[in-house]
């Protein structure tokens, strides 16, 4: 091994031993206590050293949310590869997107946090398009969902972009999963069962855009056992984080 190759990875453990010990704090003390002078005396070096990894405590954590949205692809590819009308494999795609905000609610926190204006525009350009690259897989697998509608006649485009017709789903999404996070917002307004409630209205704004198989959101029998359906098939790893269940349709 080459003295430039060993230092690459001498640097690639450093890095990793950072992002760790930024985890842990974050866990411990929450998002807004996160402070680089502990993170580096955690990992035995000068708060100097850390700020050869990143620039700013903002480029710290980019870089978490850059390095966990793996996982949250993995799961969502699964939805591209079910073998589903394109339909439901939009469904199933907002679907598995809710249950990995149940399962893995920090993460979710640091997505949010990172992309609210003061921390998405004091970061690097770098850190900012890792951000985007990490997350790129998902954007392709939602115009290939799109594209495979129009194709086969299942929704037509009327001219328009397939991002575009998936930005409602996307919006709707990550509103919801601000609400839910917002602690005590959606009880003071007698809302509750927040993610049944989103998955009816996706459901709502497929009907809207005429996407077929069209599907009436308030037979909730049905609409039970299509999400059902998608958990059972793609998403049983997942279902410690609860089951999603339509009022008055459980046992």
């Amino acid at each position: 091994m080459g003295t430039k190759e060993r230092r690459e990875r001498e640097r690639a453990a450093r890095e990793q031993r950072f992002l760790q010990a930024a985890r842990t704090q974050i866990r411990e003390q929450g998002l807004l206590a996160l402070q680089m002078a502990p993170v580096a005396r955690a990992c035995d070096y000068a708060t100097g050293t850390l700020y050869q990894h990143f620039a700013s405590k903002e480029d710290l954590l980019l870089a978490l949310c850059a390095e966990q949205a793996a996982k949250r692809v993995e799961i969502l590819l699964r939805a591209g590869r079910w073998e589903a009308n394109s339909r439901d494999r939009m469904f199933a795609l907002v679907t598995g997107d809710m249950l990995f905000a149940l399962a893995s609610p920090d993460h979710f926190r640091l997505t949010q946090y990172v992309f609210t204006e003061v921390v998405w525009r004091a970061a690097s350009e770098c850190r900012r398009q890792a951000v985007l690259d990490a997350h790129e897989p998902i954007g392709a697998l939602v115009g290939g969902i799109v594209h495979d509608a129009i194709s086969c006649g299942d929704l037509d485009a009327r001219g328009r972009a397939p991002l575009e017709l998936a930005i409602g789903q996307w919006s709707m999404t990550i509103g919801m999963h601000t609400l839910v996070h917002a602690e005590g917002v959606l009880e003071f307004f007698h809302l509750h069962e927040p993610y049944p409630m989103l998955l009816r209205h996706v459901q709502l704004h497929l009907n809207g855009l005429g996407w077929k198989p069209l599907l009436d959101p308030f037979d909730e029998q049905r609409l039970q056992e299509k999400i059902d359906q998608v958990c059972a098939t793609l998403y049983p790893d997942l279902e410690r984080a609860g089951p999603v269940t339509i009022a008055g349709t459980g046992d």
